[in-house]
């Protein structure tokens, strides 16, 4: 009986010595990120289904041809591209981000370019492969990410240098006037938040970033007056026609269809909704049919399932947000703590601005709702910057 008492004991001495290990092990996955992603891609297929299901030119199409099947094979995609991005250290992908930025800002040369770049509703934000459009705005903004992550992850005197400043902010406004001459207004803005949080963070001193908002803020007021009061036949500066009505809605000046409309989705909820696919808005083509499934898809859910089903879709981004912070707070080195940093202010500012559009406390900008709205380009962007964050979570502990 000792003898199997002493076994017994070396036993339990050898799992106990294995089990951190396993538990280590267990730990590389960040689970709370992947059920929220989960969760996400189930509400986005739902709902981008109920939203064109109702449109006859999409319903007699093929199963395998409509919309939410589509969405379906890009969720896989994205899902495939992530995993492979997990499986190499970030530290690698780091050395070739400045390849990765320049290769972007040729790609968003590019696609200005007539004959590479296709020409829809009057931008050129697309270049066609046959199979499928890509869109180099939403790639280049991951690209941006990694190349200023590890343009700032650099000793904490050479941060506080004026030329090292100044070159961040060339980094920002490269891509940001490319995109801009899409134009792609909205793609451009975000930019700007990711940039300078992530120089915030990285610890560039706040003077130098409050003399840079003190002087942006002044241009855009300037901006702003001009568009919103200054008299027809009047020298103004020029924008596109549809970006200063998106402006003059948001300040009331004008009405807009797509947002009233909109604004209606939302409070005709209620509660709980009037049911899935039973959204008078949607059903009846007042929420206009060609935005419903992307730019507008939050209306979408909040009038077929109120402020309950409101309110888990923002849980579920917060809970990607709450989990990109806190590896940001346990990343191994200033690098990943940059790049998960960059990664949650994109998502954030992306949910931020589309909710807001849908409530009218943004203005329109197309900015899509990430894994919700409809769409190839926006789908894989954002499952891959997802992947950063669990690349970043699972080297973590790796010296």
């Amino acid at each position: 009986m000792g003898h199997w008492l002493q076994s017994g004991e070396k036993t339990d001495g050898r799992i106990a010595m294995y089990e951190p290990v396993l538990n280590e092990r267990q730990r590389r996955i960040d689970w709370a990120l992947l059920t929220s992603l989960l969760g996400l891609m189930v509400i986005g297929v739902a709902f981008i289904y109920s939203a064109t299901s109702v449109q006859e030119s999409i319903s007699r199409l093929p199963w395998y041809r409509q919309y939410y099947f589509l969405q379906i094979l890009w969720f896989g995609l994205g899902l495939g591209a992530a995993f492979g991005f997990c499986l190499v250290d970030y530290h690698v992908w780091a050395r070739w981000s400045l390849v990765l930025y320049w290769a972007m800002v040729a790609m968003l040369v590019a696609v200005l370019i007539p004959g590479i770049g296709a020409l829809r509703f009057g931008a050129r934000r697309w270049i066609d492969l046959g199979i499928f459009q890509f869109q180099p705005s939403e790639f280049s903004k991951l690209a941006f990410i990694f190349a200023q992550a590890h343009f700032l992850s650099r000793p904490a005197e050479e941060l506080r240098q004026p030329a090292v400043f100044w070159k961040g902010i060339g980094m920002i406004l490269l891509p940001f006037v490319l995109i801009l001459r899409e134009p792609d207004l909205g793609s451009a803005l975000v930019l700007l938040p990711v940039g300078l949080v992530t120089m915030y963070v990285a610890g560039v001193p706040v003077a130098f970033l409050r003399r840079l908002m003190t002087g942006a803020t002044i241009l855009i007021a300037l901006l702003l007056v001009d568009i919103l009061f200054m008299p027809p036949g009047w020298w103004q500066i020029k924008v596109q026609d549809y970006q200063r009505r998106r402006l003059l809605v948001y300040f009331g000046r004008e009405d807009s269809y797509n947002v009233r409309q909109a604004m209606i989705s939302v409070g005709a909820g209620g509660l709980t909704g009037k049911g899935w696919r039973q959204g008078a808005q949607t059903v009846l083509g007042f929420l206009p049919r060609g935005v419903a499934h992307n730019d507008f898809i939050f209306s979408v859910i909040a009038e077929e399932k109120g402020f309950i089903g409101s309110v888990t879709v923002l849980a579920l981004y917060t809970m990607v947000l709450f989990t990109g912070l806190r590896t940001a707070s346990r990343a191994r080195d200033r690098l990943g703590k940059l790049l998960a940093v960059g990664v949650v202010t994109l998502l954030f500012s992306h949910v931020f601005i589309n909710i807001g559009m849908n409530i009218r406390i943004m203005p329109v900008t197309g900015i899509p709702l990430p894994l919700l709205s409809y769409g190839g380009s926006s789908v894989l962007c954002s499952l891959i910057a997802t992947g950063i964050l669990q690349n970043v979570y699972y080297y973590r502990n790796s010296y």
